[in-house]
């Protein structure tokens, strides 16, 4: 099917043989004039200032042949643009609705930025302004002094009756088009020209240009209004109107000129906290930059701080890929910063529109739009920031509406690109353990920007970004041509694809020092530690992360005395860690009150330990069985699956079956006829593990879940189960088990922890019922915990037993 708004040659994009590029007239000139096929000529001039209309016109008389019909019109400047409609001039309005059929000729001036290996500096760019579209005193300087800096670019020329064609076409399949001839031929050239520029320029700055106008102008759209229309009763210039509103609420304005600004913003806000180099693969970026010219790239980020997207757009930048179109909250579009960021690409989104159509069928259309011409988007598939460091149960709208949009056939493929965004340590964390401990999330506001940039003044370390193993939409989903629905967000193929990207991200996601000291400052459970205990104790973990080959975010050298010191020193400039140096030997131990903070940047890479950490305790409940201790074993390996599904990202069964083999194959090769030989058999087996991970992997979670179940089975089951009083009460009761020690692990009290108990105790209809028969299940669902709780106390002993040399 053929796009709205297609014309033969003018539509087709820009090869680099299309893009005719001169200088200016006292240089020479490479472009050739087009071939008219003895029709007469309309340059169609796109012109800013007097001096670029010189400039055309001056291109135009030295390379016009002699004896050929040539006109010059001009078509209403894309730059310095008024608000409100475009009004073409009358001379365009004769040249393309009188007889015959002259060919047209889209010309413009493009100026153009002095080459540079780095990103322009920000103090030249809020000096000089924009130099890509020069006032006019800057215009006469660049001609006279700097004259390599101007081209006179030629979009692909049409023929009159090829344009004509084309909107009588649209005409007759939408009345209402609010285009006329001359409307839409102006529209077209300046698509050309757009087009032409692009190929000049690069992809750095592909940006949509006049997008309401063309977006308004396609026949699918006009005829989706009508029906709309029909279906609301509203009348349909009252609803293009309403509709119009909403794409300027929603849409990003891209600016080159504040693309520049932000791009050297970012470089000066995040070189203030970490090293000037961000840690990638430029292999991938090219890769990348080579798949996004025949295929839309969905771009989505793990979430762990605010300069997450800051860090994406940057490297994007830096490796010259087109902006990304980024879905953003209504909420984050307050003066100053929302008018900043969405000329940077942040479109906004309200939170909640199910009954609006209208704005839903905008919104629809305008990821269809840009999905066609393969404008990147990005949004985070996590929705907010991860409070805990590991990542959050993914949220599903936006990746439905994309879907749909392939599904319904606005573009032959949509790539995802999963990209997983590491730090050494990050500003929030503090926040994010306040937040843990009951405190209220501080609202996006101006003084809270500035704040938060204040924060920066600190040093953090590195940031390393990584790419996972794209996911093409055209593999996934067949494409259909039925009417449009509702995107159902909670469909299964929609949850299982974010559920995909989740395993993509966490792959990737590297393995830093400050995530495995404090794994072992953690582990030692108050336990101050030397350099060189703290040496003794990531031993084992280093193995783990070369047998598995685990990414890593550059050379660990953790068993070199400075580098490790090096990491509990920075930890401890954060306050994250406690240094005592006044007897012979300095020690390191977590500081008061900062497990949760501890614990982010442990949870950052507990993902590449839960399968070992659940094998541990499947053997433990095995060693206590008399009988069938293998199927026992099974039994509680997914039982703890089950029980952890709103944690972690797991695979399916059969193959998750398959990891554990595996990573119990890796210790002993001959475990299932050990463990069902004898109880004793079992424990060898677990013996044989190097480390030990269940009881600091995973009794955070369940001793969390332990304290929600104890909350269910002491109130009233005749009274409703709130959510927020549940958290509320668990938090409490979770204070109290530390105090009294009835629980370990100080990072169990989390408000997180506790809203995804909760969560799995809803999915286990335990919170609503009828009869005592719903008190008698949560008792047992605390039993189970319990028991549970239990078995992590047995490896628990295990592990400190061969820390003293007893096992």
């Amino acid at each position: 099917m053929v796009p709205r708004g297609y014309t033969p040659g003018m539509e087709r994009p820009a090869q680099s043989a299309d893009v005719r590029v001169g200088l200016v007239p006292d240089a020479p000139v490479d472009a050739a004039w087009p071939d008219t096929q003895d029709r007469p000529v309309v340059v169609v001039i796109d012109a800013s200032s007097a001096l670029e209309r010189r400039l055309l016109e001056s291109w135009v008389a030295r390379l016009r042949p002699e004896g050929g019909a040539v006109s010059i019109v001009a078509i209403p400047s894309s730059r310095r643009r008024r608000f409100g409609r475009r009004t073409v001039s009358t001379e365009l309005r004769e040249a393309v609705e009188t007889g015959g059929d002259p060919l047209l000729q889209p010309l413009r001036v493009a100026w153009l930025a002095a080459e540079r290996k780095r990103p322009p500096r920000l103090l030249n760019l809020l000096t000089f302004g924009d130099v890509r579209d020069p006032n006019r005193l800057l215009q006469e300087w660049i001609v006279r002094f700097r004259p390599e800096r101007v081209r006179i670019i030629a979009g692909e020329p049409a023929p009159a009756s090829d344009l004509k064609r084309r909107w009588a076409e649209a005409r007759a399949r939408s009345p209402e088009d609010p285009f006329d001839l001359a409307e839409f031929v102006a529209l077209q050239a300046s698509l050309a020209l757009e087009r032409a520029d692009r190929q000049l320029r690069g992809n750095r700055y592909k940006v949509p240009r006049f997008l309401a106008e063309d977006l308004f102008s396609r026949g699918s759209v006009r005829m989706g209004l009508l029906r709309l229309a029909e279906q609301t009763g509203e009348p349909i210039h009252t609803l293009t109107r309403r509709s119009a509103r909403y794409l300027k609420e929603i849409a990003a304005t891209h600016s080159t000129y504040v693309i520049d600004v932000v791009a050297a913003l970012i470089r000066v806000l995040y070189t203030q906290a970490y090293h000037d180099r961000i840690l990638y693969d430029k292999a991938e970026l090219d890769s990348l930059a080579e798949l996004g010219q025949h295929h839309s790239l969905v771009f989505l980020p793990s979430h762990k701080s605010n300069l997450d997207h800051l860090v994406l757009t940057y490297v994007l930048y830096e490796n010259g890929l087109p902006p990304n179109h980024t879905a953003g909250g209504i909420n984050m579009n307050f003066f100053p910063i929302g008018p900043i960021i969405r000329r940077a690409g942040v479109f906004f989104i309200r939170r909640s529109f199910k009954d609006n159509l209208p704005y839903k069928f905008v919104l629809k259309q305008y990821l269809d739009y840009l999905l066609a011409k393969r404008f990147p988007l990005e949004w985070f598939i996590e929705g907010g920031r991860s409070r805990s460091g590991k990542l959050r149960a993914p949220r599903y709208g936006m990746l439905a509406y994309v879907s749909d949009s392939y599904r319904r056939g606005a573009c032959d493929d949509a790539v995802l690109i999963p990209v997983s965004i590491a730090y050494d340590q990050i500003q929030d964390v503090g926040s994010y353990a306040s937040e843990q401990r009951g405190g209220a999330k501080e609202r996006e506001s101006f003084s809270w920007m500035v704040r938060a940039i204040k924060t920066l003044r600190r040093r953090h370390g590195r940031i390393a970004l990584r790419f996972g193993e794209p996911i093409s939409l055209a593999a996934t989903f067949p494409q259909s041509a039925g009417p449009a629905e509702d995107p159902d967000e909670q469909s299964l193929d929609i949850r299982k694809l974010a559920f995909e990207v989740a395993v993509r991200i966490n792959r990737v996601t590297p393995v830093t020092p400050i995530s495995l000291v404090t794994l072992a400052l953690l582990g030692a459970r108050g336990t101050a530690l030397t350099v060189g205990e703290t040496i003794d104790w990531l031993g084992s973990f280093r193995t783990f992360v070369e047998e598995r080959d685990l990414p890593v975010i550059d050379d660990l050298q953790l068993d070199e005395a400075d580098h490790v010191r090096s990491a509990l020193d920075a930890l401890v400039d954060h306050g994250v860690v406690s240094r005592f140096d006044g007897g012979n030997e300095t020690v390191y131990s977590i500081g008061s009150e900062q497990h949760l903070a501890a614990a982010y940047y442990r949870n950052t890479i507990i993902h590449f330990f839960t399968t070992g950490a659940i094998a541990e305790l499947g053997l433990v409940a095995a060693s206590e069985a008399d009988t069938g201790r293998l199927e026992v074993f099974w039994d509680n390996v997914l039982e703890l699956r089950d029980l952890l599904k709103f944690e972690f990202f797991f695979s399916g069964r059969d193959d998750f079956v398959v990891e554990v083999t595996e990573e119990i194959a890796r210790h002993s090769a001959d475990w299932e006829q050990m463990v069902e030989g004898s109880g004793e058999g079992a424990l060898d087996v677990l013996r044989s593990f190097r480390p030990y991970t269940a009881h600091w992997a995973l009794r955070p979670f369940l001793e969390a879940y332990l304290v929600t179940a104890d909350v269910l089975a002491i109130r009233d089951y005749r009274a409703k189960a709130d959510s927020k009083a549940l958290v509320s009460e668990a938090l409490a009761l979770g204070k109290q088990y530390l105090l009294q020690r009835r629980i370990a692990s100080p990072e169990s009290v989390s408000t997180v922890l506790f809203e995804t108990a909760v969560s799995l105790a809803d999915n286990q209809d335990l919170l609503e019922g009828e009869g005592p028969d719903l008190l008698d299940r949560r008792v047992a669902f605390a039993s189970r915990l319990a028991a549970i709780a239990r078995r992590i106390d047995t490896i628990e002993a295990l592990a400190q037993a061969r820390r003293v040399g007893l096992e």
